[in-house]
């Protein structure tokens, strides 16, 4: 029987302190954990601290906080744009840089030369293989997919994939993490760009932005039929919005270029948007003008095509 002992995560750290990367930060300080955010930006950072506390704020709010939980999460949490700094008690980092394939093999790559020995090292990509950035780190047995999705709390699930030469230790190490903070962890059995959601959601968004691309139907009530059909409260359009029409492009790409597949090239509206700077949420403009998005509106639904 194995004596093995158990390795045990107290100590998180985040790189990339963005759109998703903020939302791991807070999460994991919520749950007990240390955590260091790192950024290159400290314009990031400290955008990150505000959402942070906007976040403890309306659970305060909500009374499932109090004030003094408040200070305490918030201490919890320490800001920098010194990477050595950041990774150097790190139990387990987890990269939430931008798609590019390029970049984050550079930040595994100097991650992997600053890291602890025992560091689990996790690649919070969308798309990306482990294993495509296995080749610029020692630590084949320590890398894993770890896919959360945006909001954290709306949507507790983490995907969690491993590469070639992932140990099943990682793995469960990682299932324990998750578990910790109350998400479900959904483990891919085998490597597949995409994983799990991401594949079903891909082809429901290239099907989605086809019917709008070549003319069958209005962005609009393809989301009207989503939402009245599924019952959700956002349609493949507000979602791409959410995201970052930016990213959703760079995800159309990757695929791509991986599978050289006609049907996965980004179309026509969806370039045209990104040319413009319409990106969704974060400029306030993509499919439809934030911060009052049309489709929250209650008698939105009931409208249908003009």
């Amino acid at each position: 029987m194995s004596t093995q002992k158990k390795q045990e995560i107290k100590n998180v750290c985040v790189i990339g302190s963005g759109f998703m990367g903020m939302q791991i930060e807070i999460l994991c300080a919520i749950y007990g954990y240390k955590v260091t955010a790192h950024d290159i930006s400290q314009k990031a950072l400290d955008k990150a601290l505000k959402t942070h506390q906007s976040i403890i704020q309306k659970l305060v709010s909500a009374k499932k906080k109090s004030q003094r939980d408040t200070q305490a999460i918030l201490n919890r949490i320490t800001y920098t744009t010194d990477i050595k700094q950041a990774v150097a008690k790190a139990d387990i980092v987890i990269e939430s840089v931008p798609e590019d394939l390029d970049l984050k093999r550079k930040v595994f790559s100097e991650l992997d030369r600053l890291c602890p020995p025992h560091t689990i090292i996790a690649t919070g990509a969308s798309v990306f293989k482990v294993s495509s950035l296995e080749n610029v780190t020692q630590r084949k047995k320590k890398l894993l997919n770890m896919h959360f999705y945006p909001p954290i709390w709306e949507r507790p699930v983490v995907e969690l994939m491993g590469g070639t030469k992932t140990s099943k230790s990682t793995i469960e190490t990682a299932k324990r993490f998750v578990r910790s903070m109350d998400l479900v962890p959904l483990v891919v059995k085998k490597e597949i760009a995409g994983f799990l959601f991401n594949r079903i959601w891909g082809a429901i968004k290239n099907e989605a932005l086809f019917l709008v691309d070549r003319g069958y139907a209005s962005f609009e009530d393809i989301d009207r039929a989503w939402m009245i059909n599924t019952g959700m409260k956002i349609g493949p359009f507000g979602l791409m919005d959410m995201v970052g029409l930016d990213v959703i492009y760079k995800v159309c790409m990757a695929y791509y270029k991986e599978t050289q597949d006609e049907r996965e090239k980004p179309p026509k509206i969806l370039i045209e948007k990104v040319k413009k700077g319409e990106l969704g949420v974060k400029t306030q403009k993509g499919f439809y003008s934030y911060p009052n998005p049309a489709y929250q509106n209650p008698n939105w639904l009931k409208k249908g095509s003009d």
